[in-house]
Parts: structure tokens; sequence; C-alpha cells
């Protein structure tokens, strides 16, 4: 098992490799508009450094955001593509339930906490976790909204992710954790494979494209 890892649902393009066995590397860089200029280099950066051929790979996990529409497209069209040309199976798992699973890694968070990103236009997406017998279970969301408008009780919770630094008068528990590591991704993705489990490359946008048609624009 050879399992490459893919995340562009944040400012952060981020690659990561697992054998399944407990070896993992990664490699992940901080632009929120170069997602298609630094995607393919970072993989091939990743691989070489490891010694590993394209060929050599067994599936490949991309994160499925929820996440802006022009750097989520990125990274999962990457991802089929090169499943497509390698004739290997192609998984997708949360970007925030990956986010939720370093939370966790991390240290002690208690039993309920939020991630929230970027989503641009003055919005986060978030979702809320708790943590039962030590797994990590989404209790509500995705979603995307104003963080003003999330619940108190929600934005008084743990929040990692991005949303906190953006918005630091709204979420007043920040955890250092900011940006998908690709690495837990594919790690998460060798664990879902040896249990069976479905996992859907499904994006989530959770709203229209950034970018609209000249007749949508006219529309809209």
């Amino acid at each position: 098992m050879l399992i490459l890892g893919i995340d562009t649902s944040t400012s952060a393009i981020a690659v990561g490799l697992t054998d399944g066995a407990g070896r993992v590397a990664t490699r992940s860089r901080l632009d929120a508009r170069g997602h298609t200029e630094h995607l393919a280099p970072l993989v091939a950066e990743l691989l070489g450094a490891e010694g590993v051929a394209p060929a050599d790979l067994t599936a490949v996990v991309v994160g499925t955001g929820p996440g802006p529409f022009t750097g989520l497209r990125v990274g999962m069209v990457t991802g089929v593509t090169m499943g497509h040309a390698l004739g290997i199976p192609v998984h997708g798992i949360c970007s925030l339930d990956v986010l939720a699973e370093q939370v966790v890694a991390a240290g002690p968070v208690g039993d309920r906490f939020v991630v929230a990103t970027d989503a641009r236009r003055r919005e986060v997406y978030w979702a809320e976790y708790r943590v039962d017998g030590g797994a990590v279970v989404r209790a509500s969301g995705p979603a995307v909204d104003r963080p003003a408008e999330l619940p108190d009780t929600v934005r008084a919770l743990p929040t990692a992710g991005r949303g906190p630094v953006l918005y630091p008068e709204l979420f007043g528990s920040p955890v250092e954790v900011l940006d998908v590591d690709a690495g837990v991704l594919a790690t998460l993705g060798a664990r879902g494979i040896a249990a069976g489990s479905s996992m859907p490359v499904e994006p989530l946008y959770l709203r229209r494209p950034d970018a609209l048609t000249t007749a949508e624009r006219a529309r809209s």
C-alpha cells in the first residue's frame, strides 16, 4: 500500500504520502491563489524525495472540501486524473474531518470543538465535532456562514482552522491547527481502505462558483 494524499481546499497546497504502516511524508506551500502553479511540482518533489515513482502508488486520496471552487477543483481534478492515468482508485475525505483529526492528535481539546476555514466573502466553512471514546465524530455541518451569524455556543468552543486567525474577535478559543496536513489525509485514507469504508469523490462546494459566466452574471 502506498497512498498519495492531495488537498487544495484552503490556502495551503498540501500533498502527503503513506504506506499505511507508519511511513508518512508531506510537502505544503501557502498560496491562496497558486494551487494550479504549485500542486504538480509539490507532488513531483515529494515522490522524488521518497524515491517513489507514480507507478508505485496504489491509491490517491483527495480532500473534498468544503473550499472555494477554483482551488478545490485543482486538487480534486489532479487526483482523479492521476488515478485514471495510473489505473488506481481515487477516494475522497471531507477536509474539515482531516483538520478535526489533527486537532485531537495535537493534544487535549475537550469533548467538543469546531473547525472553521476561510470561505472568502467574509464567511467561513465550518463543522462542529465531538470526541467519543477517542473517536472524532462530526456533530453538525459542514456549512458556510458569516462568523457573526454562528450561534454563540458554537463560537465559544475551541476552534481550529483559519477562522480564528481572520476573525479573532468572534472566535475566542483558537486552536493552533490551521491547514490540512496531507499526511494525515493519506493516513485516514489508508484506514478507510483497510476498513472497506465508502469514501466518495464528491466536492463540497456548498455554494455557487466564484467565477460566473456572462449569462449567469446577467441573471444574478
